[in-house]
């Protein structure tokens, strides 16, 4: 092949000019809606040759940037010779930041003194994008589609010869140090441009490392988007390959979408060498003098040592490919879109073409819980966080809702009765250029298919669906909360706590706790504690109660028992779900549940109650929260709305984000409260107060006669607007707010009472026909 003249060399990067680039690209990623994050230890990123694989066209601007930001390394790139053929801006530009023509007659020699020189090289070895994301034949084997030849074939070795290259520069280095050849030496000191010998005697010494790269979109869209509209607009008729790509990665840019970038264990191409190989080097070191040698001895040797050494590189080079082209396609990152579309295509070649809507919840759920112990599946952060994939179990989810959506609209799914019904296009083949349009769900599948590991889970979760038992799904649940406590204290170890650092004083473990008694009565009790702590506030009267035989869980409420900023950031509405959550897991255990909630906690629970969930035996509320002592807090409202006035035009949090707490129990409690909490106590004050008409489960209002926090008339009030026929208020002798857990003026006594007159009350489901008809009669 004729090769276009270019210069014999090419210019080094200017650096200045990199930097401005950078930093122009940190400014435009902060105004684009896709998430960028880069998974790769520092050992990992000290590699050499980075591989990623192809599947839109702006991803292969971002990780030289991305490596630039963590490693303060420049890196070098490959673009098609197209952009070099006119002496234009972009193409001075591109040669002033790195980048070579793909068909420079000196590329592999030029990128291998970049290598020494310690810059990094970026390579897409597919050589064009993957649209369909098909990277395994129906043989099983590892191939892409060309769009040039029409066919299948393997990934490019280029990275693998430049990788081969690059070592064998090295050992030449190394054998002129070995035989004390100075003029050698200063000669590749000289072209290299180093400092000194010693620079170049560690250049050679270090491994030359191949980086295989996976990048991962999610979600993928097809909707119309902003860049579409405008391009169509002033361009005219657009192809339908121009439209689809607009389409597509316009959508990744402009909404919000997860690029995952994530770097898999390097590929040494020294591994693959032989004896042979490694005798060949030793006799042939001294007749490399440059990098342009080393890459000629295949196709321009001179005797049959240089022949016999270049059809080993390309042999090993062949191995090493074999090696990175495996690795990039287990580094995806697998999420919710992955294992739906996956089971999907299973049951399509089983010859199944429908699945109930509760068991592919179900299934899906299993299978998120048993990839998450899998340490060789990388799963994204949606699939490792439960508050974003539970809700599963119970039949709703909203990423899942969004893959159903955009299945229906391509006609690739429909609903029925209470299934899905996967249609005929599912299984049609589409124009490699309109694929990820026509077509998501087999693009998702495709992705996903070189983890065999995946579809294993799936496959064994659906196989075992029918034997799993709802205590099962409750242990899930239940370690789901365990979970959303770890990821909440990981979270907030990362962040910048300000001043709270040495203030905070809890160290009581903050850990949801379910506890099953030795005989089991039947009855369940979820405790509830109050703002500012953690179930550490009820454990004490949870074991109590459970040496009682009552299955006993303490909820968690998300924000509690990590740090104040956790709970700065949350609203009633998130700890109300923490509240269902635990009923909800609590209810598969026991047929007959109490709640009883402290302070928020007691809000919290007549706020569940409100809804009467057949379930519910009876409501505790222990020193509601209605009104308070101290007169300060009717500014809260006042003082939140200020705090988010200034934060949303500077970039303080606000005048006052935090107040400072004295609390009864320093172990448990947060020392600073945020403004926020207080505001969100007010609104679920507010919004229980109006639903407390609708409760018709039994309910105890219990209170301080002399609360230092919370005014004692409180109790009342809540008292006289509960609906409940059966409701009860009482007041205990005590000076202090904690009486739950302090168990002041015998409350666990008075909530026992409470309980033991519910558990005599004959249950609705065991009166006679007879009893029934009398009532309704009465009624």
């Amino acid at each position: 092949m004729k090769h276009p003249i270019y210069a014999e060399d090419w210019p080094d990067i200017d650096t200045v000019l990199y930097n401005r680039s950078v930093k122009l690209f940190r400014n435009l990623k902060n105004l684009l809606k896709v998430k960028l994050e880069l998974f790769a230890d520092t050992q990992v990123l000290q590699g050499d040759i980075f591989l990623f694989n192809h599947f839109s066209r702006f991803e292969t601007f971002i990780p030289q940037f991305l490596i630039f930001e963590q490693t303060g390394a420049y890196s070098c790139a490959i673009a098609s010779g197209e952009f070099f053929k006119e002496d234009t801006i972009l193409s001075n530009y591109l040669m002033q930041v790195g980048v070579f023509p793909h068909d420079h007659p000196r590329l592999f020699a030029m990128l291998a003194e970049q290598i020494l020189r310690g810059r990094k090289v970026i390579v897409f070895p597919e050589g064009s994008m993957v649209k369909d994301h098909r990277v395994i034949d129906h043989k099983g084997q590892y191939s892409i589609f060309s769009r040039s030849t029409g066919k299948r074939r393997k990934l490019h070795t280029g990275p693998a010869v430049l990788g081969q290259g690059v070592e064998a520069l090295k050992a030449a280095i190394r054998h002129a140090f070995k035989i004390h050849d100075q003029e050698r030496l200063q000669h590749w000191q000289d072209q290299l441009k180093f400092d000194s010998l010693d620079v170049l005697m560690a250049v050679s010494l270090k491994p030359t490392l191949i980086v295989p790269g996976s990048i991962t979109f999610y979600p993928i869209r097809s909707s119309e988007n902003l860049l579409f509209k405008i391009v169509e607009r002033f361009s005219g008729d657009l192809t339908e390959r121009q439209s689809e790509e607009l389409l597509i990665e316009g959508n990744i840019l402009l909404k919000d979408t997860d690029m995952d970038i994530r770097l898999g264990d390097p590929v040494n191409p020294c591994c693959v060498w032989d004896w042979r190989t490694h005798w060949l080097m030793e006799k042939l070191a001294p007749d490399i003098t440059d990098s342009n040698t080393v890459f000629k001895l295949n196709k321009q040797a001179t005797n049959w040592k240089q022949r016999l050494l270049g059809y080993f590189f390309i042999k090993n080079a062949q191995c090493s490919r074999n090696q990175y082209m495996e690795k990039i396609y287990a580094s995806v990152t697998i999420n919710l879109s992955h294992l739906a579309s996956t089971l999907i295509m299973n049951y399509l070649g089983d010859k199944r073409d429908y699945i109930e809507k509760s068991r592919f919840y179900t299934v899906l759920y299993i299978a998120i819980k048993n990839l998450q112990k899998n340490p060789d599946i990388y799963l994204h952060r949606s699939l490792l966080i439960p508050d974003e994939y539970g809700d599963l179990a119970h039949g709703v989810n909203r990423r899942f809702d969004h893959f159903i959506c955009v299945a229906k609209e391509a006609g690739l799914i429909a609903e029925q009765d209470e299934c899905y019904r996967f249609l005929p296009k599912l299984c049609e083949d589409h124009d490699f250029d309109q694929v990820r349009l026509e077509n998501p769900i087999i693009v998702y599948h495709n992705e996903a298919a070189p983890l065999s590991s995946v579809r294993e889970a799936l496959l064994t979760a659906d196989r075992t669906y029918p034997q799993i038992s709802p205590l099962q799904l409750a242990a899930w649940r239940f370690e789901d909360e365990q979970l959303a406590l770890a990821i909440e204290q990981e979270s907030c170890s990362k962040r910048q706590n300000g001043n709270f650092k040495d203030s905070e004083t809890a160290i009581a473990d903050p850990s949801p706790f379910l506890i099953q008694p030795k005989q089991a009565n039947g009855f369940g009790i979820l405790l509830i504690h109050g703002l500012l702590a953690s179930p550490a506030e009820v454990r004490d009267y949870g074991r109590k109660l459970s040496s009682q035989g009552y299955t006993v869980m303490g909820v968690r409420l998300k924000g509690h028992g990590t740090s104040p900023y956790a709970l700065r950031d949350l609203s009633f509405e998130d700890w109300d779900e923490s509240v269902r959550h635990g009923f909800n897991i609590l209810k598969i255990h026991c047929d007959k549940l109490f709640i009883v909630g402290f302070s928020t906690g007691g809000v919290l629970g007549l706020k569940l109650a409100a809804n009467n969930p057949p379930e519910l035996a009876g409501v505790v509320a222990v020193t509601v929260p209605v009104k308070f002592t101290n007169p300060a807090f009717m500014l809260v409202s006042l003082l939140h709305n200020t705090n988010a006035l200034v934060h949303w035009v500077s970039s303080f949090e606000g005048v006052k984000p935090f107040i400072e707490n004295k609390p009864e129990h320093p172990d448990i409690n947060y020392r600073n409260i945020p403004v926020r909490a207080l505001y969100e106590l007010r609104r679920l004050i507010q919004h229980t107060e109006a639903l407390l008409g609708d409760i018709e489960t039994p309910t105890l209002l219990v209170y301080a006669d002399q609360d230092p926090i919370v005014a004692p008339e409180s109790a009342e009030i809540f008292f006289n607007k509960i609906g409940a026929k059966d409701k009860q208020l009482q007041a205990v002798t005590a000076d202090r707010h904690g009486i739950l857990m302090e168990n002041l003026g015998e409350t666990w006594a008075v909530i026992d009472a409470f309980i033991q007159k519910q558990r005599r009350r004959p249950s609705p489901m065991s009166l006679t026909p007879v009893t029934e008809l009398i009532k309704e009669i009465a009624s």
